[in-house]
């Protein structure tokens, strides 16, 4: 399975939950994927960890600014990346603050809206597995602002973009690393909600969407959008108990029988 030992520029490296219930996050988030949690670390307002095995996954971090997760991307130079994102049409939301010894982190605002993190790593450069059950799996960004958003991350995060449909319906490019397709960008402005902004979701792997979905309202969260087969797999949305939305990222039915 993918496997890293270091940050590639340009791509997603760290995911993170603010949530306005961290304890109830932790239970949460524990019994559903089978993650394990370490002790919150209160020289950083009480932010901790998720693992899944020896390899940490996510972030938590207690907050009021509302429940959603988070995508970080990858940067060499953090300060470099926030003064672009703003010189091309981006806001600065969280402006470099280094974290000890572990990296820098920002968050800027893309012209449609959404809300992305640069993390520049020092000693910890984010998640070391993905694709695997119970870790990151994909990142996409569904946009209300597909035109003015691509080039904004070639130029701000150095992207190469690859379209994989441009119509009506399904209008789709992805961020190409060599051989690697690292993240997605959907034209997302058919089918966002009234009032639902531009925004970027986070893909788990699971071994069985249903299953995991099931579970998920058992434990107080909700199913946003149920599980269905896909050319991609098998994909879920869920929501924890406070609100916060991921998708998970499962094998098709006829692929699991």
């Amino acid at each position: 399975m993918p496997t890293r030992t270091s940050a590639t520029p340009g791509a997603p490296t760290w995911i993170d939950l603010t949530t306005s219930d961290a304890e109830g996050a932790r239970r949460f988030y524990t019994e559903l994927f089978g993650w394990t949690a370490a002790e919150a670390d209160e020289q950083y307002g009480g932010y901790f960890m998720f693992f899944s095995g020896d390899a940490p996954v996510a972030g938590c971090a207690p907050g009021d600014s509302g429940d959603v997760w988070a995508v970080y991307l990858a940067t060499d130079d953090v300060e470099k990346t926030v003064a672009s994102a703003a010189a091309e049409g981006g806001t600065v939301l969280v402006p470099p603050m280094p974290i000890g010894d572990v990296g820098t982190m920002a968050c800027v605002v893309d012209p449609s809206g959404a809300v992305v993190g640069a993390w520049q790593p020092g000693s910890f450069f984010g998640f070391p597995a993905y694709a695997e059950t119970g870790k990151p799996a994909w990142w996409e960004l569904h946009t209300r602002d597909y035109a003015a958003v691509l080039p904004f991350y070639r130029t701000v995060f150095g992207w190469e973009t690859q379209s994989m449909g441009d119509t009506d319906e399904f209008r789709y490019s992805v961020l190409q690393i060599g051989d690697l397709q690292a993240a997605g960008v959907m034209d997302a402005s058919g089918f966002l909600a009234e009032g639902e902004p531009s925004h970027w979701s986070v893909y788990i792997a699971v071994d069985d969407a249903d299953a995991v979905q099931t579970r998920a309202t058992e434990l107080g969260g909700s199913v946003v959008a149920p599980a269905q087969d896909t050319p991609y797999g098998r994909l879920a949305e869920i929501a924890d108990p406070t609100g916060a939305r991921i998708r998970l990222l499962g094998p098709n039915r006829e692929q699991a029988a």
